[in-house]
């Protein structure tokens, strides 16, 4: 498949449902939450009204990326606020199983995340316990960042691993996926691209979207 879920992280804050209006519009199959708590990662972006402000608009299903501490803590929160995925970072917990049950027992696809510094091979042992992984090709936190070619071969790896236990398991990838890079991460088994300034930075986001996919 190739899945584009964009990131609202990067879309005009003063005009969200706009921009919100434009994703229902287009050829984007999700829409992507960056959550950010300023102690995972060293920013801040929205939570809990935000997501159930441009829920009742949104007609896309909405894929929400934790870059928080202790997830444990709000991801039944984020499922009741609309989610209809919730992924969370392997290396800010210290045990993911319960918390991907509690996500599981909301009736909302589970996600694990890992930052470009954190072994791939760690994911390997969740990988039929998760309905998608994510791989940052960039580190969690900040817009814009220049993608890590290194990825490329992460993607090929899991994808590898799922092919080997014939796991319905997608794989996502997220940071600084623009036109140049996303058929390259597309061949080497990426279901799902995150996209941000890609998008809503040019000058025809729908456009952007429909060329990313190419």
């Amino acid at each position: 498949m190739k899945y584009i879920a964009p990131s609202i992280l990067s879309a005009d804050f003063g005009h969200l449902s706009d921009d919100i209006e434009m994703l229902n519009r287009s050829e984007a199959e999700l829409i992507h939450c960056d959550v950010m708590d300023g102690v995972f990662v060293p920013n801040l972006s929205f939570g809990f009204p935000v997501m159930e402000a441009i829920r009742p608009i949104a007609k896309k299903p909405l894929d929400v990326h934790l870059m928080i501490t202790h997830p444990e803590k709000y991801v039944e929160r984020f499922c009741d606020a609309g989610a209809w995925s919730v992924g969370f970072h392997l290396e800010a917990v210290d045990d993911p199983l319960p918390i991907l049950d509690r996500i599981k027992a909301k009736g909302v696809r589970t996600c694990l995340t890992i930052n470009p510094d954190i072994a791939p091979a760690r994911l390997v042992p969740y990988l039929d316990k998760v309905d998608m992984v994510l791989l940052m090709s960039v580190f969690a936190g900040f817009g814009g960042q220049k993608f890590i070619p290194e990825t490329l071969d992460k993607v090929r790896f899991i994808r590898s691993e799922i092919t080997k236990r014939a796991l319905p398991t997608w794989i996502e990838v997220d940071g600084g996926v623009n036109q140049d890079n996303a058929h390259l991460l597309f061949e080497a088994g990426a279901d799902v691209l995150v996209a941000g300034s890609s998008v809503f930075h040019t000058p025809c986001p729908e456009q952007a979207i429909i060329d990313l996919k190419k």
